[in-house]
């Protein structure tokens, strides 16, 4: 998909703004272009191999210049400002090779910034920062105040259900998929694969009781009860997932065994109610300085013996929150670690870890599964929420699957109970 932007001339020259970028970027990129770069009045530079991208726009340098790496170049991708001609996953992989191999770690001098100001005031790019895309989020108020933790979960997830219905599989499972031993099978099967492999390790049965604490559009609540006999209560905050999954109860008559609440998980008040706890993917929401409180609430809300499950990303080194496109797009305020010091404070709350499943491999199917259905339904995406939305998520598909892919992100299932009774976990796992 290519955004239709004016530029002067449709035909690629040499020299011309592109070379005179080429001369002023060069000292602070370790070396030459690393992409082919083509300027909006339609000269290149750079290798003829490499992958093109396109300044469609001095407005694209623009926000280069105000917000250098990641967060300007997604700014500008998103508004189609900056175009990735051929296929986006080649060219940041690229993109990512090439800043490894060059390590860039000195600065460079002062003739360099010279030089590239007086370049920038040649092609008219000094003045004010562009104003923010319309799709970056705007959220205020005190870090994970219940208000504004509403506000961060309404940005990503209340776009709205139809538009999740075209990316997601018929469960609306908005996690990890389980492929098992079929890496082949479909993102259906494996999310029903993973729904199945977590009920089996909560050990749900009829008649027990489960929490769903951030259930999303319901799947795991649903599944629990439809397929395993289960007493759910399912806790989220995003007013459209509870409508989705109020819908599905009513349709599927399972009204008598699950009730999705509007509820912040600090607002769960059972006490050793629960035969088991599950929340998959919620806990990179509540922030470091809540987790404990997180881990409380799922302690307290099961029975002693009783079992917890978290299946949570991990993440190590900088950018908790997964990056500046991440935290301005997608998900603000995520707090993502790695998983052993997320162990670490599941054990510190009181509770005992008995299993812990890497996922990550599993999280690359899952979200080229994403993609793929994202793919299909474009026409149908774009008429729903506009281009500059489709774009962002493009680019967060794309990249989410190189970062679980090149090991910058991962996923685990990480199995708890509650001491004080028996927890009836079989001597040797077979899940």
């Amino acid at each position: 998909m290519t955004a239709t932007l004016p530029r002067r001339t449709m035909h690629a020259r040499s020299g011309g703004l592109a070379a005179e970028l080429e001369a002023a970027a060069e000292p602070f990129l370790g070396g030459g272009l690393p992409v082919r770069l083509r300027a909006w009045d339609g000269s290149e530079a750079g290798p003829a191999d490499a992958p093109l991208v396109e300044l469609r726009s001095p407005d694209a340098l623009r926000r280069l210049v105000w917000h250098p790496g990641e967060l300007g170049a997604a700014q500008a991708y998103v508004t189609g400002e900056l175009e990735v001609h051929g296929d986006l996953g080649t060219a940041l992989t690229h993109a990512f090779t090439v800043g490894r191999e060059r390590a860039l770690t000195g600065r460079p001098s002062p003739a360099a910034y010279a030089h590239a100001a007086r370049a920038l005031r040649r092609l008219g790019v000094v003045g004010r920062a562009p104003a923010a895309p319309a799709t970056q989020a705007r959220v205020r108020g005190r870090l994970h105040s219940r208000l504004r933790d509403r506000r961060a979960i309404s940005h990503h997830y209340d776009l709205s259900n139809e538009f999740y219905a075209r990316i997601l599989d018929p469960t609306m499972a908005y996690s990890c998929a389980y492929y098992g031993d079929d890496p082949e099978q479909t993102v259906e099967s494996a999310q029903r694969a993973k729904l199945d492999l977590v009920c089996r390790k909560l050990d749900l049965g009829p008649g027990r009781t489960l929490l769903d604490v951030g259930c999303g559009w319901g799947s795991l609540s649903l599944h629990a009860a439809e397929h395993f006999g289960a007493r759910v209560v399912g806790a989220t905050i995003a007013a459209e997932q509870k409508r989705f999954a109020d819908r599905r109860i009513t349709e599927r008559g399972l009204g008598d065994r699950v009730e999705i609440r509007l509820q912040d998980y600090r607002d769960v008040v059972e006490r050793d109610h629960y035969d088991a706890v599950g929340s998959l993917e919620m806990g990179e929401h509540v922030g470091e300085r809540h987790y404990p409180a997180y881990v409380d609430v799922l302690r307290r809300s099961v029975r002693p013996g009783g079992r917890v499950l978290v299946q949570q990303m991990s993440r190590p080194g900088r950018h908790p929150g997964g990056g500046p496109f991440i935290e301005s797009f997608i998900a603000p305020d995520m707090h993502m670690r790695p998983v052993g010091e997320t162990i670490g404070l599941l054990e510190r709350g009181g509770l005992e870890v008995r299993d812990v499943q890497a996922l990550r491999e599993h999280y690359v199917r899952t979200v080229s599964g994403w993609l793929e259905t994202f793919e299909l339904h474009l026409p149908e995406l774009t008429r729903l929420v506009g281009e500059e939305v489709v774009r962002v998520w493009r680019l967060y598909l794309v990249g989410g699957a190189l970062a679980f892919r090149d090991g910058r992100m991962g996923v685990d299932q990480i199995l708890c109970v509650r001491p004080g009774a028996g927890h009836g976990l079989p001597f040797e796992r077979a899940w």
